[in-house]
C-alpha cells in the first residue's frame, strides 16, 4: 500500500513513476504486483463533446453601476439573474433567433452556428469579444445599458463550472427509422445507415476507477489544457447503473461537476463545435491521474476494449426510454463497423482517441516535472444516486 502523501513526496523530488492508462494495458504481461511495485500514478485522459459545460464570467462594476439582467456575448446569450455583473454562459447557448437572422455572422461556427462553446473558446484564446448588457435602474445601479469588447484579461474571474462531465460510459446512437435524425451525436442515417458513440472507450478516466475508489471531490485534475478540480457529483449521477463483472456499467453510470480557471486554460482543449440541425456544444479535454495506492487501481486500470459494453439505442422512437439492439464491445466498434439483425454497419467515434491519449501524456509530463501533484479527496462521490426521471405520473402535484 501507498499513500497520496507519499507519492507526492515523490513527485517533489522528481522521483516519481508515472505511465498512461494505454502504457499499463500495452504492459499487462508484466502481471499486476510487477507494475504496482513500478507505477505512482496512472494517467487518464479524454477529449470528447460534454454539452453540460459552462463559464461563469465576473465582469466587474461599471461606473455608474450597472445591474445586468440581460446580457450577450458576440450575440450568443447569457443567464445573468444573480449577481449585477456575474454572468454564466452554457456551452450549448445560442443567439436570439432574430439576431441570427439579421447577423450572418452570428451563424459563423464549427461547422455551422455559432454557440456559446465558440465564445468560451475565443476567451480562453484571449480574443476579443463584444459584449451587450441592459440593466434594470435602481438606487444603487442606475446604469440602463452598457456595451464593451471584453477578453480574459480585462474580467475579474472567468473560470469554468461544468455541471456533467466525464461520463463513465455513454450509449451508441442509431436509427430505425426512414429518414435522417440531427441529433446530439450528431446524424443519424435512416434505416441503420451508420452508427455513433462518444466515449473513447478502455483509456475513458472513470471506466479506470469503476467504483469510484480513487477520485472524489476535491480530486485535482486536468481540465481544458489547466488546473481543475472534481467540484461535485455530475447531474444524472447514476452510480447504480448495471455493471459486468468486472465493475464497468453496461450504460451511463456516474458523472462529476468540474470547475477550473478558464484563464489558464488553452484552446487547443476547449473547442467549440456545432452538430448540424440540433445546435452548438463544446469539446474538452479533462486528464485524471490515479494515485497507485493498492493493486488493485492496477487491476482497475488492465481493463481493455474487448470487456467494456455499450448499448445500441434506436433514436427513431421518440420517447425516454427507447428501444435497445442489445450491447456492444468497444473493441467492435473501433473497427469501425458492426453488425445488427445479421447486417453490417459502420460506426464512427466524437471523442478523439488520438487527442485522449495526449491528454493523458501531456498530464504525465506535468506529474514527471513536478507541475501537478495529487490531492486527497475531501469526500467520496456518491454510490447510491438513482435516476429520476419525470414521468407524467409522477410529475402529479396534490392540492389538498
Amino acid at each position: 500500500m501507498r499513500t497520496i502523501a507519499e507519492i507526492n513526496q515523490k513527485i517533489s523530488r522528481g522521483q516519481a513513476v508515472v505511465w498512461t492508462v494505454a502504457e499499463v494495458k500495452a504492459k499487462s504481461q508484466l502481471g499486476i504486483s510487477k507494475i504496482f511495485e513500478q507505477v505512482d500514478v496512472v494517467t487518464t485522459g479524454t477529449f470528447e463533446p460534454m454539452e453540460s459545460t459552462g463559464a461563469i464570467i465576473n465582469l466587474g462594476h461599471t461606473d455608474p453601476p450597472i445591474k445586468i439582467r440581460q446580457c450577450w456575448l458576440d450575440g450568443i446569450a447569457a443567464y445573468a439573474a444573480f449577481g449585477a455583473v456575474d454572468l454564466y454562459l452554457g456551452a450549448t447557448a445560442t443567439a436570439d433567433y432574430n439576431l441570427q437572422e439579421s447577423d450572418p455572422n452570428l451563424r459563423e461556427g464549427v461547422g455551422g452556428e455559432k454557440g456559446g462553446g465558440h465564445v468560451i473558446e475565443d476567451l480562453i484564446a484571449g480574443r476579443a469579444v463584444q459584449l451587450k448588457a441592459i440593466g434594470q435602474k435602481t438606487d444603487c445601479y442606475p446604469r440602463a445599458m452598457w456595451e464593451n469588447a471584453i477578453t480574459k484579461d480585462n474580467i475579474n474571474q472567468f473560470y469554468l463550472f461544468n455541471p456533467r462531465n466525464l461520463y463513465q460510459n455513454f450509449i451508441v446512437g442509431v436509427n430505425g427509422g426512414d429518414r435522417t435524425l440531427y441529433t446530439y451525436l450528431g446524424a443519424l442515417q435512416p434505416r441503420l445507415g451508420n452508427a455513433v458513440y462518444s466515449n473513447p472507450g478502455a483509456i475513458s478516466p472513470l471506466l479506470n476507477d469503476p467504483d469510484l475508489t480513487s477520485v472524489g471531490i476535491g480530486s485535482k485534475i486536468f481540465l481544458g489544457g489547466g488546473i481543475g478540480y472534481i467540484a461535485w457529483e455530475g447531474t444524472q449521477h447514476f452510480p447504480l447503473q448495471k455493471r459486468l463483472p468486472n465493475h464497468t456499467p453496461i450504460g451511463p453510470a456516474a458523472t462529476v461537476a468540474l470547475i477550473g480557471d478558464a484563464k489558464q486554460m488553452s484552446a487547443d482543449w476547449v473547442r467549440g463545435c456545432y452538430f448540424k440541425n440540433y445546435g452548438p456544444s463544446i469539446m474538452l479535454g479533462v486528464g485524471v491521474a490515479l494515485p497507485v495506492t493498492s493493486e488493485k487501481v492496477i487491476h482497475n486500470c488492465s481493463v481493455i476494449d474487448r470487456d467494456i459494453v455499450a448499448p445500441v439505442i434506436d433514436f427513431s422512437i421518440p420517447r425516454r426510454v427507447r428501444p435497445t439492439f442489445g450491447l456492444v464491445s468497444y473493441e467492435q466498434l473501433q473497427k469501425g463497423h458492426m453488425s445488427i439483425d445479421g447486417r453490417s454497419v459502420k460506426v464512427a467515434p466524437l471523442a478523439s482517441k488520438y487527442r485522449s491519449l495526449k491528454v493523458a501524456q501531456e498530464l504525465k509530463e506535468w506529474i514527471e516535472a513536478g507541475k501537478f501533484t495529487l490531492t486527497e479527496p475531501v469526500a467520496p462521490l456518491p454510490s447510491d444516486r438513482t435516476f429520476m426521471p419525470q414521468d407524467s405520473s409522477r410529475s402529479i402535484i396534490s392540492l389538498e
